[in-house]
């Protein structure tokens, strides 16, 4: 075990975050630590690295495990040094050997003496053994990883902004390879290739990794394990969130049902108490059903810790069908080149997915649509377009005055007082917290205030700039659902993959300084990209290919074409003619998909047999039986879930084979 928490009970005053929890992290494992905003996350970091304390319990730490720390509070660090040398103070030893190196190979050349040569033998060994010459070239590679650029390396640490500083004390972090990662929210600051980069780096990494993180996408590829702060206890599933989203369901179902059914066995044996009680020759067991009732151990109801809101737009116009068209727009930035010659159209129905790494003028091109950055060029404005902008610059623009309930009366919704509460629920400011002034809220805070009065707004087109920053996954989720309801029409640019792939039904993309338009949602796009790349001609003939993705920059003189762009079809394969080999293979095939549709059969009929045990109120009279049952449904349920997708895998194998037979 690399640390962990044995019985740890801590509280902040009167407050509980965590009550008898247990969690060891043992080495090589890759884990996702979730739960709604506020419950305790980065408390839970802050006791494994020893800033904080429990009120009861034992924090354990190996004496030899290493952990690296990557947490908000890092921002403050501050100085005048190089990214650069800021990155490679993580390997200290080998900077201290190269100077202990250096002033023995002065002596030494000054004085020729033994011990002294014996002195540098060793230092140079050392630094053999530690790999200490490549780490300039170690280090530069992680940082253009996090998307620095070459000429960024030499510059100052300060000059940077809050979110590349963080790439660079995560690049310093990653380079002294600890036992234990912990990394608090680590894509915010990332764009989406430096997100894929520290997928692909922690795929490989050989410490174990703990990672607090609001990105599903990132998540599944990356955690075998879940830890869920829930109710003040700690839940762990061993899979990746999508097995967690599965599984914490049917945990609910059963916990439910058990809860039902203990509480009819409650029922029934107070009914016989209550009828028999006084009666001479029933008495005694009446006696001994009012112990059995006082050893129960109960089963809690299942409680939603917070409420599925629904969130719903009014739009009150319906524009025309062209709501925004971009004409030969160019932008620069001194020597730096946004767009040029650049040209789009946004049509009514549109939920547009603004993507790419950052630099590439996704934040400066949206700031051209909604009318406050200066360009080149024309834009224009259909007809009955309502709009509303959300960015995190406009926070300025909230009275601090207000409180928050007051500054979201001020949206024009018309929404009574009980609906603006709701919907502020979904924003993670629940109860009184409605009260309060928007002069004492955090930026985050101000940031949710803001994203709500745009959500909030009767407009017919949204131009959203990351709008879940600072938001929880169940508030992510309810923000999906209603972008899907909504009616107008959108433009967002934003880094959370599975909040894209949810929402766009079309992306954009700048590439060399034009706007590319894919028909199609993330998924397809990045099916379509890996397509491309896997074809000989990738990059040389791209545009050639009839496809969904096209440059939206026809020429000015150039007739609008009409007809969308053709969906890009899958490469052609030469049959393969069937042989002996595959015809035996099928015959195998054909077996396994027999023995796995029987075994299928045989757990479909056990687990019948179990869940008919659990509806017995009978059987939560007895925790050991319960339990029993309950642990042989979990395994039943895992098992068919493991064959079903076996099932699939051979079916899928089956049906290509027979294909190949019949050619």
């Amino acid at each position: 075990m690399l640390a962990g928490l044995t019985n740890v009970t801590f509280e902040f005053g009167a407050r509980v975050i965590v009550q008898d929890a247990t969690w060891h992290i043992q080495p090589n494992e890759r884990i996702g630590l979730i739960g709604f905003n506020g419950t305790g996350k980065s408390t839970l970091l802050k006791l494994l690295v020893g800033e904080y304390s429990p009120s009861a319990g034992t924090v354990e730490r190996s004496r030899t495990t290493t952990i690296g720390y990557l947490h908000q509070d890092l921002l403050s660090f501050d100085t005048g040094d190089s990214i650069l040398a800021v990155a490679m103070s993580a390997f200290e030893r080998i900077l201290q050997l190269e100077k202990e190196i250096e002033e023995l190979g002065k002596e030494l050349e000054r004085t020729g003496d033994e011990t002294t040569l014996h002195a540098y033998t060793d230092k140079l060994h050392e630094m053999d053994t530690l790999d200490g010459y490549t780490i300039h070239h170690r280090t530069e590679e992680v940082l253009q990883g996090l998307g620095f650029a070459n000429a960024d390396l030499g510059r100052p640490f300060r000059e940077f902004s809050g979110g590349w500083r963080m790439r660079v004390l995560l690049a310093k972090m990653i380079l002294q390879q600890p036992d234990l990662l912990l990394l608090d929210e680590p894509t915010n600051h990332l764009d989406l290739p430096s997100i894929e980069w520290l997928e692909k780096y922690l795929a490989h990494y050989q410490g174990s990794v703990v990672i607090v993180s609001h990105d599903k996408y990132f998540l599944n590829r990356m955690v075998t394990k879940i830890v869920e702060v829930y109710q003040r206890q700690l839940h762990i599933y061993n899979g990746n969130y999508a097995f967690y989203e599965s599984e914490k369901q049917v945990r609910i179902e059963l916990q439910q049902r058990a809860f039902e059914n203990q509480q009819e066995y409650i029922r029934q044996q107070e009914r016989f108490i209550e009828r028999f009680k006084a009666k001479a020759s029933k008495a005694a067991a009446a006696q001994s059903a009012m112990k059995r009732l006082d050893k129960l151990d109960r089963i809690e109801d299942v409680t939603i810790e917070r409420p599925d809101i629904r969130i719903n737009f009014q739009v009150d116009k319906t524009p025309g069908k062209i709501l925004v068209e971009l004409k030969d727009i160019g932008k620069h930035f001194g020597d730096i080149r946004i767009v040029e010659h650049a040209s789009a159209e946004i049509d009514r129905g549109d939920k547009i997915a603004l993507i790419g790494a950052n630099g590439k003028g996704k934040s400066t091109l949206l700031r051209i649509i909604v009318g406050v950055e200066t360009f080149t060029g024309d834009r224009r404005w259909g007809h009955n377009v309502e709009e509303s902008f959300y960015a995190q610059h406009q926070l300025e623009a909230l009275d601090v005055n207000n409180t928050i309930l007051d500054e979201m009366k001020m949206a024009g919704s018309q929404k009574t007082e009980l609906e603006l509460r709701n919907l502020l629920g979904c924003f993670l400011f629940s109860g009184d917290d409605v009260e309060k002034k928007i002069r004492i809220l955090s930026g985050g805070e101000k940031a949710r205030v803001a994203l709500a009065k745009t959500i909030v707004s009767k407009a017919n087109f949204l131009m959203l700039d990351e709008p879940t920053n600072h938001l929880d996954m169940h508030s992510v989720e309810l923000l999906i659902e209603a972008l899907n309801r909504y009616e107008g029409s959108l433009i967002l640019v934003s880094h959370d993959r599975y909040f894209i792939s949810k929402v766009a039904n079309k992306i954009w993309e700048i590439d060399q300084m034009k706007i590319k338009s894919f028909s199609g949602g993330y998924e397809e796009w990045v099916e379509w990209n890996e397509r491309m790349n896997k074809r000989p001609e990738a990059g040389s003939k791209k545009s050639e290919v009839g496809s969904k993705r096209s440059e939206v920059n026809p020429p000015v003189s150039a007739p609008k074409p009409q007809a969308p762009p053709i969906k890009p079809q899958p490469l052609e394969s030469k049959p393969t003619p069937i042989n002996k080999e595959a015809k035996k293979e099928l015959q195998k095939q054909q077996k396994v998909f027999q023995e796995l549709e029987e075994k299928i059969a045989s757990l479909g009929r056990q687990k019948e047999q179990v869940e008919t045990a659990l509806a017995s109120p009978e059987i939560y009279a007895d925790k050991n039986k319960f339990l029993e049952a309950e642990t042989s449904l979990k395994k039943v349920l895992t098992e068919l879930e493991q064959l079903n997708a076996r099932y699939e895998q051979v079916f899928e194998k089956v049906m290509e084979l027979e294909a190949k037979s019949t050619k």
